[in-house]
C-alpha cells in the first residue's frame, strides 16, 4: 500500500459532512485553510443523490461511495475526516476497509455502534426516535434542542429564503436514524486499526451525547487522541467555526500517520 501522498507531496484526504449542510459549503473554509498541499475532496452524501433517500440506502451505501471516490481519485491510502452523520459513515468505512486509511478524524460522530451502550445512552436514543417521528416543523427545533448544552444557542440564521437543499434534510435525518438502529459495527476490526485517530468534541454540545462514545472509543482504538473545542457546539463545529485550529489538528494527525510504517 503506498503512502498517503501524491506526486509533489500532497496529502490525500476525503471529508464527509453531517446530515444537514452540503459538503462543499461545510468544508469550504477548512479546505482554504489547508491550502494547496492537500488534495482535499469534500464528498456529498449518497443519501442526497436525489430528492428522496435512495431505495435500500444504508451506511454501507455511503461506505461504497467513499471507496468509489477514492478509487477514482487514485487514493490508495488516504486520510478520512467525518462530522456527525458523516462521522458515522467514516467509522463504518474504517471497520470495512481499514487498510485504505492512513488516519481517521471523527468530529462528534452521530453514531459509533450499538454495543456497550449505557442506560442513559439508550434513553437518549429513545428520545431521538421520538423526535424523528415528529412533523418536520417540530422535528428540527427539537433535534437542535437535544443536541445542545443548556444555555448554548444557535447563531442567528441568515436572512433570505431557506436553501432548497433543506427540503430533503428531515427525510435524511430519519434515514440516518433507521440506519443506525439496524447497522452492525465490527468493534474487533476497530480494535485492530493501528493508524492514528483524532476524535473531537465540543464543550457546548450536550455532554450526555458526546462524552460516552468518546470514552468508549478511547478504549477501543490503539492510537486515539481526544481534542475538545470548549466554545463550540454541534451546529457550530470546528471545521466551520475554527478552521485554522482544526486544520492544524489535522496536519498534526497526518504528520504522525506519515511516519508510521
Amino acid at each position: 500500500m503506498s503512502e498517503p501522498v501524491r506526486e509533489g507531496g500532497r496529502s490525500q484526504a476525503i471529508f464527509l459532512p453531517g446530515a444537514v449542510m452540503p459538503a462543499e459549503l461545510a468544508y469550504a473554509d477548512l479546505v482554504r485553510e489547508l491550502g494547496p498541499d492537500v488534495d482535499a475532496r469534500p464528498k456529498e452524501l449518497e443519501l442526497y443523490a436525489g430528492s428522496e433517500p435512495p431505495a435500500g440506502w444504508g451506511l454501507q451505501t455511503e461506505v461504497e461511495g467513499i471507496r468509489r471516490l477514492a478509487d477514482e481519485a487514485g487514493f490508495e491510502r488516504f486520510h478520512l475526516v467525518g462530522y456527525s452523520g458523516g462521522g458515522a459513515c467514516a467509522i463504518t468505512f474504517c471497520a470495512t476497509y481499514p487498510e485504505r486509511l492512513a488516519s481517521l478524524a471523527l468530529n462528534e460522530p452521530a453514531w459509533t455502534g450499538n454495543e456497550g451502550l449505557s442506560e442513559d445512552e439508550r434513553e437518549l436514543w429513545a428520545e431521538f426516535e421520538r423526535i424523528m417521528a415528529l412533523p418536520p416543523e417540530q422535528m428540527m427545533p427539537e433535534f437542535v434542542r437535544i443536541e445542545l448544552e443548556p444555555g448554548a444557542e444557535l447563531d442567528p440564521q441568515p436572512e433570505g429564503p431557506t436553501p432548497p437543499w433543506m427540503a430533503t434534510r428531515p427525510a435524511g435525518l430519519k434515514a440516518f436514524m433507521g440506519a443506525f438502529k439496524r447497522s452492525p459495527l465490527d468493534i474487533e476490526r476497530l480494535r485492530a486499526f493501528d493508524r492514528p485517530v483524532l476524535y473531537t468534541i465540543c464543550g457546548r454540545t450536550n455532554q450526555r451525547i458526546v462524552r460516552p462514545p468518546a470514552e468508549r472509543l478511547a478504549r477501543t482504538f490503539p492510537d486515539f487522541t481526544l481534542e475538545v473545542f470548549e466554545e463550540r457546539h454541534h451546529f457550530d463545529p470546528p471545521h466551520r467555526a475554527e478552521p485554522k485550529r482544526y486544520a492544524q489538528s489535522l496536519r498534526t494527525l497526518w504528520e504522525r500517520a506519515c511516519v508510521r510504517p
